[in-house]
């Protein structure tokens, strides 16, 4: 028996936080170490002399024979364990749960906050009070409501102070990612504190508790002692992210960040008023993410395995390249194509060709003046100082070649025309992402190594462009393209008018199987470079990399089409595996 409260541990804690870290493993940074040990050791040294006091006073007793036999303070060993291991288990939920989130939108509400946000922070600012005044009232009545007395007048102005400096930012978040991390750990832990106490493991003075059991089995104190503490984690967690965010979002107050923010940049994210963020960069990056979330769902839950300012700066490259996108796609004739093309030259040649200007307006002055308001974000905060000039022109040369297809015009007549599409409109992006990249987590490689990421970067998003052609050989003859070479068109005796008008059959599978074939051809050529990929960034490239070559192996396997408008997709469960697997492995 002296192992009881042991075996507690190793049937329900512990087992729970491994699965936990096996879960979240893939996707914690140092960043979420920082957060989660920081958290251990304030959860640590908050309830120590709470529990002691507890001990000391007989309200909470643990039989001897129950326990293993050290104690520090008083307290046991494995009470001690449960202050860690419920803290580490909570966080974890919290990681998970939040992961998707991006987390520098929701300190819109800092500034101009609406009204139901002002009205909810104070509203729960007044409860904390309100029900840690109740604490204090029960404790000095004694008898029966002295131990829930104890829990809200030690646990809830700690709750007070982290709602007071976070309030605002948590109620912005989404209630599924801090309401279900205090709720899930809490109702486990209400069943593993019930199962304990009808062992005898731990037990409650009698006449210190008030008698009335949730669900008519678990005494209210103990429900309500799991509850608020879980509250106290998640809300310590999100002050966390709160200061994450201010330090990531504005780089015109913090120049230069580490990959782990010191204790100190964190303080001066708290003293930093509100006058001073840049709200303007906020909406443009909550603008950035709802074009990324619109125009490509996958790449937008891939980029969420990123962290820091690598995220926010590729979140701002793919609105960019969407935005351009866009405004030559929709374009209705060559003359207007041209007019878009010229302006994002000239937006370029200010940023990269200052001695060419011929005039003496600024960038946002231009921005502002020729461009819709829709794209002012995507151009204003695109970064350019880091990101190398020559794809970004390429990258608009490929948008100007999508542009002269027409029912008499298809540009792409050799392989090598191909090949060059290619390069401009995916080459560039992944030598672009890889620039962000050694940038933002290993300025310092050797030359040859940033060399030959760039070279392998280009030709991977050479061999995931060949898929997204595969992929989309009927949703293009629908818009009247054909990318497929002429002189593989003639090969198989097709002309481009006979496969846009029928774009299915055995000779257009044929052309398929032939795309893919080059595609994966390339990805082989280029996919052990990956490696060399700081690690901080290798598993979400990965994973975003697998996930779309993914399609062409599904495009592969005949007999397991799922076909959404033309378009082949990978079933939901396959896509996460090979995330997982990618994430895992790299």
């Amino acid at each position: 028996m002296a192992y009881d409260y042991a075996f507690v541990h190793l049937k329900f804690t512990i087992p729970l936080a491994l699965l936990l870290t096996g879960i979240a493993y893939p996707i914690l940074h140092r960043i979420h170490f920082l957060q989660i040990g920081s958290l251990i050791i304030l959860s640590f040294v908050a309830t120590l002399p709470w529990d002691a006091y507890l001990i000391k006073s007989n309200i909470w007793t643990y039989p001897p024979d129950a326990i293993i036999g050290p104690r520090f303070w008083g307290i046991p060993i494995e009470e001690l364990f449960f202050f860690v291991i419920q803290t580490y288990m909570t966080s974890l939920f919290y990681i998970i749960l939040s992961k998707p989130l991006f987390h520098p939108i929701y300190l819109k509400t800092q500034r101009n906050t609406p009204t139901w946000i002002s009205r909810g922070k104070v509203l729960g600012q007044a409860t904390l009070v309100a029900l840690a005044l109740l604490g204090g009232h029960l404790i000095k009545s004694g008898g029966p409501g002295t131990y829930l007395g104890l829990i809200l007048a030690w646990a809830l102005p700690f709750a007070l102070l982290t709602f007071t400096v976070a309030g605002k930012f948590i109620l912005t978040l989404p209630w599924p990612s801090t309401v279900l991390p205090i709720l899930i750990p809490t109702v486990y832990l209400w069943l593993v504190d019930e199962l304990a106490l009808g062992r005898g493991t731990w037990s409650i003075q009698s006449g210190t508790k008030l008698g009335f059991c949730l669900f008519g089995v678990l005494d209210i104190e103990e429900a309500t002692f799991f509850l608020v503490t879980n509250i106290l984690i998640v809300f310590g967690l999100a002050v966390f992210d709160q200061y994450l965010a201010i330090i990531y979002a504005f780089p015109h107050i913090f120049p230069t960040v580490p990959h782990t923010p010191t204790p100190i940049m964190m303080v001066e994210s708290r003293l930093i008023g509100t006058s001073k963020f840049d709200m303007e960069r906020i909406q443009g990056l909550q603008e950035a993410v709802i074009r990324l979330k619109r125009k490509s769902r996958s790449f937008y839950l891939a980029n969420s395995l990123f962290t820091g300012r690598l995220r926010i700066d590729l979140i701002l490259l793919y609105s960019f390249c969407r935005l351009a996108d866009d405004l030559v796609d929709e374009s209705k004739s060559q003359q207007e194509v041209t007019k878009w093309t010229s302006k994002l030259y000239k937006f370029l040649d200010m940023h990269y060709k200052p001695s060419a200007k011929t005039t003496n307006t600024s960038p946002s002055s231009f921005i502002s003046t020729f461009f819709p308001p829709s794209a002012h974000s995507a151009l204003s905060y695109l970064p350019t100082p880091i990101l190398p000039p020559e794809p970004l022109y390429e990258l608009i040369r490929g948008f100007e070649m999508d542009s002269q297809f027409s029912s008499t015009n298809f540009p792409i007549s050799t392989e090598a025309d191909l090949n060059q599409y290619a390069q401009y409109v995916a080459g560039t992006v992944g030598e672009l992402c890889v620039a962000l990249i050694i940038h933002h987590c290993a300025p310092d490689l050797p030359a040859e190594t940033k060399s030959l990421l760039r070279s392998a970067s280009r030709t991977m998003g050479i061999a995931l462009q060949y898929v997204n052609i595969a992929r989309d050989i009927v949703t293009d003859a629908e818009m009247g393209r054909a990318y497929i070479p002429t002189t593989w068109l003639k090969e198989v005796g097709l002309t481009h008018e006979e496969l846009i008008a029928s774009p299915r059959g055995p000779i257009v599978e044929g052309l398929r199987k032939r795309l893919l074939d080059e595609a994966f051809k390339l990805y082989a050529e280029s996919r052990p470079s990956m490696d060399q990929i700081p690690k901080e960034a290798r598993g979400p490239m990965v994973g975003a990399v697998e996930t779309y070559m993914e399609i062409g192996r599904v495009l592969r396997e005949s007999d397991e089409f799922v076909l959404r408008k033309g378009k082949a997709t990978v079933p939901k469960l396959r896509r996460g595996k090979t995330i997982l697997k990618a994430l895992f492995t790299s």
